[in-house]
């Protein structure tokens, strides 16, 4: 049985590919790549076909994740019987995917933080707008990287692996 996770933002350029980027490449260091399949998703449709911002390419990379091949895709309907778990960057976007998800989901959907250790924020803030530098980047960066260390840990435990 093969367990997916979807992580979700707005555009799926910034937040979600970054979640999608970290949390594939601790699976594979955990030797976990092919029972755990990970995608990411936007509420919004406008970014679909695009490549991850830049600024989230770079910083990604400058801990060693490699995002640029990712491209931007819209959440379907399809999604909520594909994915175990489905992981919301914010309350916005996971109060979007309630509206939208259909009778009869039987996965896991929250706040993608609510899985990391010691953090105070329960939203993956959207550095969309931030300054040029990419400080927020990194920032998002380091909360993903203890989210996705948290759920690994959780999936582990659920489905005893």
């Amino acid at each position: 049985m093969t367990i997916k996770v979807l992580f979700v933002c707005l555009g799926n350029i910034c937040r979600s590919p970054t979640a999608q980027g970290v949390f594939a490449k601790k699976l594979v260091d955990k030797n976990l790549k092919g029972m755990i399949q990970v995608d990411s998703a936007g509420t919004g449709d406008w970014h679909k076909g695009k490549a991850p911002d830049p600024r989230a390419i770079a910083a990604a990379s400058a801990k060693g994740y490699d995002i640029s091949g990712l491209r931007a895709r819209a959440v379907g309907l399809d999604d909520f019987n594909t994915f175990d778990f489905i992981m919301a960057m914010d309350h916005e976007n996971l109060a979007n995917l309630r509206a939208m998800c259909p009778t009869g989901f039987k996965g896991e959907m929250g706040l993608f933080l609510d899985y990391a250790e010691d953090i105070d924020e329960d939203e993956v803030p959207d550095p969309y707008y931030e300054d040029e530098k990419g400080q927020g980047f990194l920032r998002v960066l380091t909360l993903v990287e203890k989210a996705s260390a948290g759920l690994i840990t959780h999936i582990l435990r659920r489905h005893r692996l």
